[in-house]
């Protein structure tokens, strides 16, 4: 079982060009595609986190039992759901402006347990960022952590929500003694500072980074880096697709049964490489397609 971390929200899709374009909602929130893609590709997957009672709440959960995801741990509250307008730019690359103020995901907290059968932990995105949900999710990293579960982070970082970039890089500092497994964007690594080494000495047996249409690295704590290409695809837009990553690494180490911090140090040049080209497939698919609509385990193959 993985379990995903973090909040649901809705993004809102402009139709067209320009300020003014007509919005078309979908539901998103990066732990909550990584939930979606993980269940389309056949993992047992639980999402932990807070939703809304309202029209858009029980949206966000039927996307969710769609996918095959299990919502025993969401908890529900009167509050709004969490809106984030998006702006796509001539590339396909997606920025945001977000409505956050007395929303759901933000009022989190942490369950009394986990299920026995948890494998794995994803943390990541604005659930780390705002408070008090954010200390309740950085809890319960470090206490799975301290149980020995596999424990993945994608700072997915929002620069506008962050209201004193130096403190929270000294947070996002303080997580890496919890974390095996260190997911970032090439922009999220140049807004934080630091190279994968630097990381990796303070906890994570790997990390790996995006690099958009260019494919994906990941570098391990024995010096190794690991590479390949991206695939070639139309690109409709980027809404999901380091989400698709963050899910397709997951189901491909738990296919490989490697969701150990040892396990990713055996990989080798074989695994390693086919787990990134495995979640490069993912992503262009995601990428083909309006909004974050990740693959079904059906359109990608084998691992």
């Amino acid at each position: 079982m993985i379990v995903v971390a973090g909040e649901a929200l809705i993004d809102l899709v402009p139709q067209g060009a320009g300020a003014l374009a007509a919005l078309q909602p979908a539901l998103g929130g990066g732990p909550y595609n990584t939930a979606v893609a993980l269940g389309r590709l056949g993992s047992p997957t639980v999402f932990c986190s807070r939703a809304s009672h309202d029209a858009f709440g029980e949206a966000l959960l039927d996307g969710l039992r769609q996918a095959g995801v299990d919502v025993s741990l969401v908890e529900r509250g009167p509050e709004p759901t969490t809106l984030a307008a998006a702006t796509i730019d001539p590339r396909g690359s997606a920025s945001y402006s977000f409505y956050v103020e007395g929303t759901a995901d933000r009022l989190f907290t942490a369950p009394a347990g986990l299920p026995a059968t948890t494998r794995a932990v994803s943390f990541g995105t604005l659930s780390l960022v705002l408070e008090p949900g954010a200390s309740a999710y950085e809890e319960l990293m470090r206490d799975a952590a301290g149980q020995g579960l596999f424990t993945a982070l994608d700072p997915n970082i929002r620069a506008g929500l962050i209201t004193d970039p130096d403190a929270y890089r000294a947070r996002f500092k303080s997580w890496l003694p919890s974390v095996t497994l260190l997911k970032l964007s090439e922009e999220d690594a140049l807004w934080l500072g630091g190279t994968p080494h630097e990381w990796l000495s303070a906890g994570p047996s790997a990390v790996v980074i995006t690099h958009g249409g260019d494919g994906l690295s990941a570098f391990t704590r024995d010096g190794t880096v690991y590479a390949v290409p991206g695939e070639e695809v139309a690109v409709v837009d980027t809404i999901g697709a380091g989400d698709t990553v963050n899910a397709a690494l997951l189901h491909g180490l738990a296919a490989q049964d490697a969701l150990s911090a040892e396990a990713l140090l055996e990989l080798g040049a074989d695994g390693w490489t086919r787990l990134l080209r495995f979640a490069a497939r993912a992503a262009a698919i995601t990428c083909s397609r309006a909004g974050a609509e990740p693959p079904y385990a059906s359109e990608l193959g084998d691992l």
